[in-house]
Formats: structure tokens, sequence, C-alpha cells
């Protein structure tokens, strides 16, 4: 099995270096994307890799078709970097709205229980936030994840009306800093670790407030040293590389 080549010597295409046409992406290069509202990140792969033309064209760090902001993309050799990669720390704009619990826990599915949410004040959420949402906690991923279990995907297992109990697992949130509350609605900012699902910590923000809670908007706008501002559209990367569709 070949070595992962050294991340700090592959290019970075985005707005600050964007790439030529001839560029030979099978030896290698990190692609900053600004994921847009809708597209999967799949979606996202399979659109520069016809672009990149290149077959090895993998993610690192899966972003909800809700979500928008940084997905990172690499090509080629550089695939064998995309543990390192992920396992960086993220940093989210997030917004949480109360009174409510959907199945997916975001604006993704309907909303199905209701709750009051006219007593939650910023001093309470913060209070909150100190207590259960700062440092290593213990998180449970939602059903509607990629997670496999016995092979199959949760959220194929959740569309067919089944539950599993799943177990908690350790995450880190290195900050949660709030930048504006007007209910029901809470703007946040949240820099984790691998593995958080910030969908359940708005779904658990809401049951510790005594209400309910689900991520109604979401940016990540950064991974390690790597900034959503660099970052290109698929539709840019498209007439950057002088590609046709």
């Amino acid at each position: 099995m070949s070595k992962a080549p050294d991340l700090s010597q592959l290019p970075v295409f985005g707005a600050h270096h964007l790439p030529e046409p001839t560029f030979d992406f099978q030896a290698g290069s990190v692609l900053l994307v600004n994921k847009p509202q809708g597209w999967t990140s799949f979606d996202a792969v399979k659109y520069l890799r016809g672009r990149v033309k290149c077959k090895k064209v993998g993610h690192a760090g899966t972003l909800d078709p809700m979500a928008t902001g940084l997905l990172i993309l690499c090509t080629g050799k550089a695939t064998k970097t995309i543990d390192q990669i992920q396992g960086q720390e993220k940093k989210y704009l997030a917004e949480v709205t109360f009174g409510g619990r959907t199945p997916s826990y975001d604006a993704e599915s309907e909303i199905q229980e209701e709750a009051s949410f006219d007593h939650i004040t910023i001093e309470k959420i913060q209070q909150v936030i100190d207590e259960l949402f700062t440092g290593q906690i213990m998180q449970v991923p939602p059903m509607y994840s990629a997670l496999k279990r016995d092979g199959k995907k949760l959220y194929e297992l959740a569309r067919r009306g089944k539950e599993i109990e799943l177990e908690a697992r350790p995450v880190t949130i290195y900050s949660a800093r709030i930048l504006g509350f007007e209910n029901p609605k809470l703007q946040i900012e949240i820099i984790c670790s691998k593995g958080t699902y910030i969908r359940s910590i708005a779904h658990d923000l809401g049951k510790a407030l005594d209400s309910l809670g689900y991520l109604s908007a979401l940016v990540r706008t950064q991974i390690g040293k790597y900034s959503n501002s660099n970052a290109l559209t698929p539709h840019q990367y498209n007439d950057i590389l002088n590609t046709d569709g």
C-alpha cells in the first residue's frame, strides 16, 4: 500500500489559487468547495469528478443537503489524505429554532411535535451551553444519518419507520459562542471535533431548555486551516476548467 502524500505539499485550489484547466488532478490536489444548499456531498463529488477528469475524487467530511459551506474534495493521490483532513476541528455557523422537533433534527423534515419556548432567555441558553455543551460531551447521533447498523445506513432504516437505540459517543465542543437570539431563533458559532452532529446539538439544546429544538440553517465556515472564504462553488470550478455543462 502506497504512503499518503504530505498534505502540506499538495496544491490547494480555491479563490486564492485557481487551477489551470491542464492541471493533472490525478497527481493529487485539494479543492475547497462552497457547497450549495440542496446538493448532497456526493452530488458535488460527482459533478467535479467529470470536470477534473480524474476517477478518484472523494470528500473529507459530509455536509447534509440543507447545509452550505466548506466541503473539501481530494483528487487522485490526495484521496489518501482524507482521514487527515477529516480529523481536524470544524467551525460552523448554526441557526437553532426552538419550539419544535423534527425526525431528522433539522428543517429537512416536517415538525412532528411542538412545545412552549416563551420561557427561554439568552442567559439560560448561555448557562446550559456552559454546563452541557462545552468540552468533551457524550452525544447520541441522529437516526437520520449516514452511520451504519448491520450494513444498513441509519437514514434508510429511519425512512422505513424503524427506530434503533443508538449509543452516545464522545465528541468535543471547543467553543460554542452565541451570536444572536431573537426567540425562537438562536444564532451560534460552534467549533467542534470530528464526528459532532450539529443537528444533535440543536435537538439536545432544546430539550435541556425544557422545550424542543431543531437545526434550521447551517454553514460550515472552516475545517482546520481551510476556510470557506477561499472556496469556490461547483459551477465556478466548471467555468474555470472550461468544460461544458
